[in-house]
């Protein structure tokens, strides 16, 4: 136990965002080992993790893109304004605030929107403040400060950790990309507490909701600890060093195939130094004679196409590591997305940060049945429920589990929906006159 909480203990635990798209004021969400965002579309659930998204995209880029990268791989913007909380007959929003929450540290970032001068020049956006925590250190650094203030505020609270003199005398501050630091010079950022977020930030593994048509041949690409851009890019590539290294995952990500109905195994077979195919048994379960069954994975169902990212990022993520996956369930049958919530639990038992976004009644009862049989502990899962006011404002209502797997109240749509549809279909068939 003691050491499946220390890898707990590396991950994000809190986000609280304000002035960010439909997240009006400040909103305060709790991040669990499994964190799960439901409710209607468009209420908001993808806003509370775009902006980590905007900043890994932005960390990620192998150029400085500035403030933050608003036409990436992971979100794309194409206005600075398009960021900022607006809603009809009122002024937009002028600053954005995200902060982040680890166990023991924290990091805060004020971003201020400063209107175009010309009509050809258009908005930007700069970093007004940057707050930085560490135990009981915290570093409060704004863009308009002084140097001999940030050599006294880098001085008095440590954080780099290097010796006082040096902060001291040589302290200046630094932008690296979306987070103002303290550096000795000014392209040379040190080390503190805001590397522990650059790095959470870029280890950020993002499957989306649009994962693409499976292709005949797939992208060679580099297997590393990190994943820049969308994970489905690299699918193919991780399959293929699982198999070169014959590596344990590969062998679970036949098992979980299996549990979820599909198929019984996953092959990359290497057709040249830049291209990289997948193949996948034809049948569910494998049988004698099996291996000369493999078809490329553009001649079996959709469903493979789009889940085999999601198991397959579950099972490449460190521990510590965010897997943030948005509508894992698509085009998958309902007995599919039952057993999906099992292999997102053993990956939280193995110490991989969750996340996932969804509409699936038959994932969040999977999750439960989970916690009921005491396969899952009930604190190590958040459930959030998004919702919307009448200015188009996002509220985010939160459910705790019991040790039996329920929750208290939790607004009505999941369930209702489902029992509402059978009941309008009753009522409309005793309605029907009886035909001969």
């Amino acid at each position: 136990m003691a050491k499946e909480n220390e890898r707990r203990q590396s991950g994000l635990t809190g986000l609280q965002i304000q002035g960010y798209k439909s997240l009006r004021d400040l909103t305060d969400v709790a991040f669990g080992c499994l964190t799960i965002l439901a409710g209607a579309n468009s209420d908001g659930k993808s806003s509370l993790m775009q902006p980590l998204l905007l900043l890994k995209q932005t960390f990620d880029a192998p150029y400085d893109p500035g403030v933050l990268l608003l036409d990436g791989p992971n979100v794309t913007f194409s206005d600075v304004r398009q960021i900022f909380w607006r809603a009809a007959g009122k002024q937009r929003a002028s600053r954005f605030t995200l902060k982040l929450q680890m166990p023991t540290q924290s990091g805060e970032i004020v971003l201020q929107r400063v209107k175009g001068q010309t009509k050809s020049k258009p908005e930007s956006m700069h970093i007004l403040e940057c707050n930085w925590s560490s135990g009981n250190r915290v570093l409060e650094l704004r863009s308009d400060m002084t140097p001999g203030e940030v050599r006294k505020a880098a001085s008095d609270s440590e954080l780099a950790g290097l010796p006082k003199n040096l902060l001291r005398d040589r302290a200046t501050l630094v932008r690296n990309r979306a987070f103002l630091v303290v550096g000795l010079e000014e392209s040379f950022p040190l080390p503190g507490p805001w590397s522990q977020f650059e790095q959470l930030l870029r280890s950020l593994i993002h499957v989306p909701g649009l994962r693409g048509n499976p292709r005949r041949t797939y992208r060679q690409t580099a297997v590393e600890d990190y994943f820049p851009g969308i994970f489905p890019d690299y699918v193919a590539s991780v399959v293929a060093r699982w198999q070169q290294e014959k590596a344990d995952p590969l062998q679970s990500l036949g098992e979980d195939l299996r549990r979820l109905g599909l198929t019984w195994k996953v092959e990359a077979h290497q057709v040249s130094a830049t291209e990289v195919e997948l193949r996948v048994g034809r049948l569910r379960e494998g049988r004698r004679g099996g291996a000369q069954d493999m078809v490329s994975i553009a001649d079996v169902g959709f469903g493979v196409s789009q889940v085999l990212p999601v198991v397959v990022a579950l099972h490449a993520a460190r521990p510590g590591q965010i897997v943030y996956v948005e509508q894992p369930e698509i085009h998958l049958h309902p007995r599919a997305q039952v057993a999906l919530a099992e292999i997102l639990g053993r990956a939280t038992r193995r110490g991989v940060q969750v996340v996932v976004e969804t509409h699936s009644e038959l994932l969040l009862l999977g999750v439960q049945q989970l916690v009921a049989s005491g396969e899952l502990e009930p604190g190590k899962v958040k459930l959030h429920w998004f919702e919307r006011d009448e200015e188009g404002a996002t509220l985010v209502k939160t459910a705790e589990l019991d040790s039996q797997g329920a929750f208290g109240d939790w607004p009505v749509d999941f369930s209702d929906v489902s029992l509402e549809a059978m009941r309008a279909y009753l009522d409309t068939v005793t309605r029907q006159p009886r035909r001969a």
